[in-house]
């Protein structure tokens, strides 16, 4: 009877074990995922049997140090030594568990996220595991193309960049009909880890050129008309550049002969009359230079009016700095907006503004150019533009001697802050200020974003520190609640 009891437990107990067999299965393929979007990393049993009972391991295979992905234990997820860049990203679903599926749903992936998984599942007398490959891809912003003017051929120079992207894509440059174009090597850049790339070509004859950046399934393509008016301009003023070169020349060449004429004129009263006439015909040369150099400044000012779209080229996000903002100014939560009110709570530091209602972006600059636009519609008194990195917060000039290149509005009247005081004849009120810095050619220049046109220009600056964007409600006071907005 002992011997029948015991035959039966042991087949018993084979049963179970045989029961609790299972095969863990995953993807044959790669799984592709998108940077900052979600995806599911596959993982499952066969045959579909509840492991809501078993353990559950997500760990990385590339990773020598705390490989933990994720872990289900004991009924329950137990993350403790998960790896940090996973904390709150990663999920099994229990339902999913019911029916034998394990698979991890990954959030907002990361170009890190990128490697070898491996899904573990194990029951009391039964384990089995697969590995799942995981590729990232990161899609970068559209390709931007700039003119850089015309060599001396009178081809048109340009220069296309895109960022963002991974792993590294490929750029290449197209005509009209679609055939590739010949260019200079590109350039490629990775930061942290993300590339950028910037290729640049000439071209003659072509009407469109489209510059083409494509990563494996993504694809992304800006065009340019090379045709547009804006270019014939361009090459008109250099055209005129030339003429005007050639006409000092000539000029000059006449001031001379007139020199050497007058010291011989008391030697020679009989050539009094020549020189006259020659003196004539200079007066005659210098009123054709004269009209030459205003077709040239009204050519030149055409150019800055029309190119003011292709500073947004250069955009650049701003968020203002609320740790940076006098006692007196309230700023928006995004960081888009500051106006004179009264805080509720206020952290004190030596880091604000002391007496101008002045406020710092968050983010400095130290090299390349940037570009941003504040809009002061219906605002009555206010400064704008950048501000090196050790501005004396406490300091009452706001000139370029401390730091701070800027325009103004005070009592209904607009002022360049620089030394000396520059006032700004305008025709209409502004709404809307562009402002454009080139870090590495020492240029600040302010537009008015509404006529096209440009407003004042600081030049032959050299800059040593990072620069910050600056925008002020006046001097201690203000009491115009109108708001003062960073417009992206």
């Amino acid at each position: 009877m002992k011997f029948i009891c015991l035959t039966l437990l042991f087949v018993c107990g084979i049963t179970d074990s045989r029961s609790e067999q299972y095969e863990v299965v995953g993807p044959a393929d790669p799984v592709f995922a998108v940077a900052g979007e979600d995806v599911i990393l596959p993982c499952s049993v066969k045959p579909s049997i509840s492991v809501v009972d078993m353990r559950v391991e997500w760990f990385r295979l590339d990773l020598k140090d705390s490989p933990l992905v994720h872990l289900y234990d004991d009924h329950e997820d137990r993350n403790t030594d998960q790896i940090q860049s996973y904390r709150g990203r990663t999920k099994l679903t229990l339902q999913e568990l019911q029916t034998g599926n394990a698979s991890l749903k990954l959030s907002t992936v990361r170009v890190s996220d990128e490697g070898l998984y491996k899904c573990f599942i194990q029951s009391k007398s039964w384990s089995d595991d697969v590995t799942v490959d995981v590729s990232v891809e990161a899609v970068g912003h559209s390709p931007v193309i700039t003119v850089d003017g015309f060599d001396r051929s009178g081809g048109l120079h340009l220069q296309c960049e895109s960022e963002g992207w991974y792993p590294e894509p490929d750029l290449e440059w197209l005509d009209s009909e679609g055939v590739s174009l010949s260019s200079e090597t590109t350039e490629t850049h990775r930061n942290s880890d993300r590339f950028s790339l910037k290729n640049s070509i000439i071209v003659y004859h072509s009407d469109k050129i489209h510059c083409r950046v494509k990563l494996r399934h993504y694809m992304l393509e800006t065009l340019i008309n090379t045709t547009n008016n804006r270019f014939i301009s361009w090459r008109t003023s250099v055209i005129l550049s030339s003429v005007f070169v050639v006409l000092v020349v000539i000029a000059g060449i006449f001031i001379t002969v007139i020199a050497i004429k007058n010291k011989a004129l008391d030697q020679l009263p009989n050539e009094h009359r020549k020189i006259q006439h020659a003196h004539d015909q200079l007066q005659d040369e210098k009123s054709t230079l004269q009209h030459e150099r205003d077709q040239l400044l009204q050519s030149q000012k055409i150019i800055i009016t029309q190119a003011l779209p292709h500073l947004r080229t250069h955009t650049v996000k701003v968020t203002l700095d609320d740790d940076s903002a006098h006692r007196h100014l309230i700023v928006s939560d995004d960081g888009k907006q500051v106006r004179e009110g009264n805080r509720i709570s206020l952290n004190e530091g030596n880091n604000r503004f002391k007496y101008h209602l002045g406020v710092l972006g968050k983010d400095g600059f130290s090299s390349g150019s940037f570009y941003f636009e504040v809009q002061v519609k219906d605002q009555t008194e206010w400064d704008l533009g950048v501000a090196r990195e050790s501005v004396r917060k406490s300091w009452i000039d706001l000139s370029p001697d401390d730091g701070y290149w800027t325009v103004s509005r005070r009592h209904e009247k607009y002022l360049a802050l620089d030394s000396p005081l520059v006032s700004l004849s305008l025709r209409v009120e502004l709404q809307r200020v562009g402002v454009f810095v080139d870090y590495d050619q020492g240029l600040v220049s302010f537009y008015d974003v509404k006529s096209m046109s440009l407003i004042y220009s600081y030049t032959g600056l050299s800059f040593n520190e990072k620069l910050y964007p600056f925008v002020c409600l006046g001097y201690q006071y203000n009491h115009n609640s109108t708001p003062l907005i960073i417009c992206d």
